[in-house]
């Protein structure tokens, strides 16, 4: 599953997955067995230095989960957690191939720009 295919306004239209979305395809991944809420939320905002809304997480975890890219569990109710269970994320062959196409899309159309800034010549 390289690109999701829709039809829109009778066009087929291609559709990427969100940078969102792949971040947290890849914090899950990279966390393994560990992959709950909270910690992929850390992950993010270790990666990025941004704040994570844990109600867009949630909210992205649905999506990914209605597309098929990740499956999640209750995990066991754990005392730090006032006995409440944590909900487990494992990313899916889907998530997996969706992310890779995200991570090689991005890595293609980067090749050869250079991000320093550029001074402009004054006429």
């Amino acid at each position: 599953m390289l690109l999701d295919i829709y039809l829109y306004n009778n066009h087929n239209v291609a559709l990427m997955i969100g940078e969102f979305e792949y971040l947290i395809l890849t914090a899950a991944s990279r966390l393994g067995e560990d992959a709950y809420g909270a910690a992929i939320r850390a992950e993010i905002e270790s990666a990025t230095a941004e704040r994570c809304s844990i109600g867009a997480l949630y909210t992205t975890l649905d999506r990914l989960e209605k597309k098929g890219m990740i499956k999640t569990r209750m995990g066991d109710p754990t005392p730090e957690r006032g006995g409440r269970a944590k909900r487990m994320v494992r990313v899916t062959a889907a998530g997996v191939n969706a992310a890779s196409a995200f991570y090689e899309a991005m890595m293609k159309v980067s090749r050869g720009v250079s991000w320093q800034e550029k001074t402009r010549a004054r006429s």
